[in-house]
C-alpha cells in the first residue's frame, strides 16, 4: 500500500510540473537578448516592468488592458476588428500582410524573429507563433 501512495504521490507530482511549465510566461527578448516583455502560458501579455498590456483570449480575440478588442487570430491568420485579414503566417513561419507580402520569418525551433530582410528583431522561444507575429509584426500592443 505504501509504495501504491508513493507511486499515486510521484505521479501527481509529476503532472503538477507539466502543468506549472506549460503555464508559465515565456520572455520575449529585443535583438540585444534584452527582456522586452513576457507572455504566459494564458496568453497574458506584460511588458518589460511586469505591467499588463493585453492578452490573447481562447477565442483568438487579442485584446489591450483595457478589455478592447484589437483583433482575431483564426489559424494562423491575423484579422483586425472589422473582420478584414492583416496578415497570416506560413507553415515556415513566414509573417505575411494582408497583401501576401513578406513582413518577417519566426524560427519554429528557437524562436529567433526576423524582419523582412532577415534582419534579427527580437527572441520568442516557446511562445505560439500567431503571438510572436501579433507582437513583433503587427503591433498589437503599446511597448
Amino acid at each position: 500500500m505504501k509504495k501504491f501512495r508513493l507511486y499515486i504521490t510521484a505521479i501527481v507530482l509529476t503532472l503538477s510540473a507539466i502543468m506549472a511549465t506549460g503555464a508559465s510566461a515565456q520572455v520575449l527578448r529585443d535583438a540585444d537578448f534584452n527582456s522586452i516583455g513576457r507572455i504566459n502560458g494564458n496568453g497574458v501579455v506584460r511588458d518589460d516592468k511586469g505591467r499588463s498590456i493585453g492578452t490573447f483570449d481562447a477565442d483568438g480575440t487579442v485584446r489591450d488592458n483595457a478589455g478592447n478588442a484589437l483583433g482575431n487570430i483564426k489559424q494562423l491568420e491575423i484579422f483586425d476588428t472589422a473582420g478584414e485579414r492583416i496578415g497570416y503566417i506560413s507553415t515556415d513561419g513566414t509573417v505575411h500582410d494582408g497583401e501576401s507580402n513578406v513582413m518577417g520569418y519566426i524560427s519554429i525551433n528557437d524562436g529567433k524573429v526576423s524582419d523582412a530582410e532577415k534582419q534579427t528583431i527580437g527572441f520568442a522561444r516557446g511562445v505560439r507563433v500567431d503571438w510572436i507575429a501579433c507582437y513583433y509584426f503587427f503591433k498589437f500592443f503599446k511597448k
